[in-house]
């Protein structure tokens, strides 16, 4: 037992885990001797990491029976839609010894779960064939409640039943709603098949116009049953893959989940897709596929990626079978994507062989090369912005996630690609920088100390610790600056973790001016990945990867003392948001960590930034006042604020309709509002080289989104408000 000891990826954790697993798998070996299944020895460990190693214990003899029944019901079904209250109430019964079990390997919770769940999918199956066979009555006042927290499960199956008949009645009535407007949209025309190429002249030459056929009633209802018949099956067929390792990681994910929202359970496909999200790079042919009708198709090809460049895979291909290099092909129709996308990347230098169903019937033999592949949208990237009425220029940088690349030493970081950014926009002279967080959830701890030393000199950063009384202090121990210019940050409620510990550091030392929603997330904990494997005893080596935990071991906090855990980052300038009236962001998730605050750490601040806040926020609040785009977008939080609460649906076709055309209208004056700048200017910086076809289409799509960003205009009018510039300022 103690093999499993040394082999502790000590580098990649810290000090203190190699010392209480040490004890940890003392008990662990009593508890093994009897030979246990893969699952009670990936449970054990599980459970033994997260008791010894979380950064907030909690009470396993209470909090964490009740905690794990919850959230494994949320995973298994979230909607209520499934499960009797009986069901329920069957596997509740275990909670009392859910403690002892879950130290010894047992899950009964998760076993009686393994046989209800699938009989429910099956009977919902059933249930959904027999409803949609008969015609809806649209005129009828009924409704449904949508929203599973305002009721109990389906006391039995009748209520189940009638559950399913209303929620398939109202996807029906909206396909039927949508078909209806279809049809009786302004006539179009279509051309006959009628030849013209041997007429004459170009009167004659013009296609014969056939008016659209226009379907009855009857038929569009008839219609949209079929649909959602089809939905259901796939939905429901997709549900009926899943397996019992599915179900026991959902079980995993549920413990683990328990301590906290960040602390999660990855089996091994999970982990492997989330190091892909990080790095922003995989091994594979560069094809993104999709699940359609049982088949396997291609969605896109990544530009620059292998199969691009082999020009045979094209989209809408379908894949009817994979083989590594000269092994028998796999048929991976009615396979689940998951399972064929992990037949089809591969290591690179391999061969895959794909059996290939072309748009034109043809089946042909591709074989592609695996090579690495870069995602570019998740990547770092810049554009050089003017205005048509102005000399001034300045630079915005979209940054996605701070990705890092672990696996390779010569992989992406977020840091050294800023960094490259800032370097392109410093030669042409910009008048300012734009950096925009929004939406970027986080990633690299050490990226983001690194980013922050581009924009000061040597200092502290952030304040990392597994306690409050002695916590690590991350710093730029770097005296130069890459950009002393001005800066400005943009934020939103979805802006997480690493965003916020850029944004807090910048705004501590009057660095830049950071403008957005009124609260970052509120994500102030740190994560570390274990690999359980390596706590798995060598006899057990062949139960292969049991898969790895994500566990909150550190909370950071402001170099001021304050933490951003719970209460996010206040921007210097606040603008007019979607969700300013909607919680969203830490405290909205299932047992979130509380705020705290250690002493502050001492920091020098730059002089002239700050002063001109008050300035800066006055005649922001004057043109967002002024701006039509900006009053609709406070328009429609008041409107999404007043409907938090509206979640029970009508089934007549008359107030469905009405609700409908309502939204839709409210929507397209949304979308409206959001104008394109006609006198901005936007292009590459010089130092990029010219874009492959393919990706001029995105960067001018990019490009146009960009125009019509009403935060981006407003930052950069706070760029062009500010008096002061960065030679002027005391640093």
């Amino acid at each position: 037992m103690n093999n499993a000891l040394n082999r502790l990826a000590v580098a990649r954790l810290p000090r203190y885990f190699v010392v209480f697993f040490a004890v940890a798998f003392t008990v662990f070996g009593s508890a093994c001797a009897q030979k246990p299944t893969k699952q009670e020895i990936t449970e054990q460990i599980l459970f033994m990491t997260l008791n010894q190693g979380h950064y907030s214990p909690i009470d396993i003899s209470d909090s964490l029976p009740q905690r794990t029944f919850r959230l494994f019901l949320k995973r298994l079904d979230f909607g209520k839609s499934f499960l009797l209250k009986s069901d329920v109430d069957s596997m509740r019964q275990f909670l009392p010894k859910f403690t002892a079990e879950l130290e010894d390997g047992r899950s009964p919770i998760l076993d009686l779960a393994n046989e209800i769940l699938p009989a429910r999918t099956e009977q919902v199956l059933s249930y959904s064939k027999e409803i949609l066979s008969k015609p809806f009555d649209f005129e009828s006042d009924e409704t449904l409640q949508t929203d599973p927290d305002k009721r109990d499960y389906p006391a039995n199956e009748a209520e189940l039943k009638e559950l399913w008949r209303k929620t398939l009645k109202l996807q029906t009535l909206q396909r039927y709603i949508t078909l209806v407007e279809e049809r009786d949209a302004p006539d179009t025309v279509v051309q006959s098949a009628t030849k013209t190429k041997s007429l004459k002249n170009a009167v004659a030459a013009k296609a014969i116009e056939e008016p659209k056929f226009r379907k009855s009633d009857k038929e569009l209802e008839i219609e949209a049953r079929e649909k959602v018949l089809k939905q259901m099956t796939d939905r429901l067929s997709r549900l009926e893959k899943e397996t019992d390792q599915d179900r026991l990681a959902q079980y995993l994910e549920a413990v683990a989940s328990s301590y906290d929202p960040h602390t999660e359970y990855f089996p091994p496909k999970e982990k492997e897709d989330f190091d892909i999200r990080m790095s922003g790079t995989l091994e594979g042919i560069g094809a993104t596929l999709r699940e359609q009708d049982g088949n396997i198709k291609v969605e896109s090809l990544v530009p620059g990626g292998p199969a691009w460049k082999g020009k045979e895979l094209q989209p809408e291909d379908i894949i009817l079978k994979v083989a590594q290099g000269e092994a028998e092909p796999v048929d991976i129709t009615d396979m689940r994507l998951d399972d064929a996308v992990r037949l089809i990347r591969g290591r690179k230098g391999t061969e895959a062989r794909l059996t290939v169903k072309k748009t034109d019937g043809r089946i042909v033999k591709i074989s592609i090369i695996r090579n690495l592949v870069q995602i570019e949208e998740q990547f770092a990237k810049s554009v050089i912005i003017g205005n048509d009425k102005s000399d001034a220029v300045y630079g915005y940088i979209n940054l996605p996630a701070f990705y890092a690349d672990f696996n390779r030493a010569e992989g992406r970081r977020c840091s050294e690609d800023v960094r490259k950014e800032l370097v392109k926009l410093r030669a042409e002279n910009v008048n300012g920088v734009i950096l925009d967080l929004r939406n970027n959830g986080g990633g690299s701890l050490q990226d983001v100390v690194r980013m922050s030393g581009l924009f000061i000199k040597e200092g502290p950063i952030v304040q990392v610790g597994e306690n409050r009384t002695h916590p690590e202090i991350l710093a730029d121990r770097d005296p130069s600056i890459l950009y002393d210019g001005l800066l400005v940050i943009l934020v939103n409620s979805f802006s997480a973790s690493a965003s916020e510990i850029l944004s807090a550091a910048m705004q501590d030392y009057g660095r830049a001016i950071i403008v957005g929603s009124k609260s970052t997330f509120g994500k102030g904990t740190v994560q570390t990945f274990i690999d359980l494997n390596n706590y798995l005893p060598e006899e057990y080596a062949s139960f292969g990867k049991l898969g790895a935990l994500k566990i909150t071991f550190q909370k950071f906090y402001r170099i001021t003392g304050k933490s951003t855990q719970f209460r996010g980052v206040t921007p210097d300038i606040i603008l007019p948001d979607i969700y300013e009236y909607i919680p969203v962001g830490e405290r909205q998730l299932d047992y979130p960590l509380s705020y705290d605050a250690i002493p502050a750490v001492t920091f020098g601040e730059w002089h002239g930034l700050r002063e001109q806040i008050p300035m800066l926020r006055e005649k922001s609040a004057a043109r967002t006042a002024a701006n039509a785009a900006f009053k609709t977008v406070s328009e429609q939080a008041e409107r999404m604020k007043l409907r938090r609460n509206e979640t029970e649906e009508s089934l007549r076709y008359a107030k469905a309709k009405a609700e409908q055309d309502q939204l839709r209208a409210e929507s397209k004056e949304y979308d409206a509002s959001r104008k394109e700048n006609k006198n901005m200017i936007t292009r590459a910086p010089k130092a990029d080289p010219a874009p492959v076809a393919e990706q001029k289409d995105k960067m001018d799509d990019w490009y146009k989104q960009i125009r019509k960003d009403i935060y981006i205009a407003e930052a950069l009018a706070i760029l062009g408000d500010l008096q002061v510039r960065s030679n002027t300022m005391n640093r």
